[in-house]
């Protein structure tokens, strides 16, 4: 009996999404593709999930889709890949969108698919083991799990010029330096880092730090009259709810402030 392609657990409000296709280096096929749409909804609709993180086993954070799968596809790979991308990007949109702080730990290499669900974190943590290549020039394809739409806003559109348009490959140290990831961390301490983070920010305000991940994912595509009236909007609201009342409070009272129960 084979392994389930991901493993999903659930800890201290902390979710944790392991890719687990190791011998193929965790590439995309539809029962993985379908399975990132299950967990994702679950970190998206489950109150007591107050950060996600996703992380890989095996050499490979993941490959991008298992091409081995595309040929027995014969002449409907239209079709095949019509059915494979329209789940992962199901799964990328609520990965996007979701009103929690994600973290991905990017230990190897990603490519493709693979690229773009290790941009998706809010913190890209990797190693220098980790590259990074969208691989689709290479085979003829396209984007997909919203690479087009998000990379550019993270390294502009020159970067992602080199990076979809050249195939080019780029190493943790440069993913730093061009704003693809937040920082790289040695192999023996990305996991530790990995939970330290998740930790400190599953004790933060979720929801209005939920409400902020929104605000910046909305900015780049928002003219600046309509978004300084969304922010209004959106501080109105946090001011109403029991985060901002709790922060305030202990800002007063010269306590750390406890959001766990708010």
């Amino acid at each position: 009996m084979s392994e389930a392609p991901i493993l999903f657990a659930i800890e201290d409000g902390i979710a944790t999404i392991t890719l687990n296709r190791p011998d193929s280096g965790n590439t995309l096929n539809q029962e993985l593709a379908n399975g990132l749409v299950d967990v994702a909804g679950q970190c998206r609709d489950d109150a007591a999930i107050r950060c996600v993180v996703v992380r890989a086993r095996g050499k490979l954070f993941c490959g991008g889709g298992d091409i081995s799968g595309f040929s027995g596809a014969g002449d409907d790979l239209s079709g095949f890949l019509s059915k494979l991308a329209g789940a992962a990007n199901e799964a990328a949109g609520i990965f996007l969108t979701m009103p929690k702080p994600m973290i991905t730990l990017v230990h190897g290499p990603a490519a493709g698919y693979g690229l773009s669900l290790a941009i998706m974190g809010d913190y890209v943590l990797c190693t220098d083991k980790a590259h990074f290549t969208a691989a689709y020039g290479g085979i003829g394809l396209t984007p997909d799990g919203g690479m087009s739409w998000l990379l550019p806003k993270l390294v502009g559109m020159r970067q992602a010029q080199r990076m979809v348009i050249g195939n080019e490959r780029i190493t943790a140290t440069e993913a730093v330096a061009i704003g693809l990831a937040t920082r790289v961390i040695s192999t023996d301490d990305i996991e530790a880092e990995g939970a330290a983070l998740a930790s400190r920010l599953a004790s933060m305000p979720v929801r209005a730090i939920g409400t902020s991940r929104s605000l910046l994912m909305a900015g780049s595509a928002n003219d600046l009259v309509a978004h300084l009236a969304q922010e209004v909007v959106a501080i109105s609201q946090a001011g109403a709810a029991g985060e901002a009342k709790e922060g305030v409070s202990a800002f007063l009272d010269r306590r750390k402030p406890d959001f766990s129960g708010v």
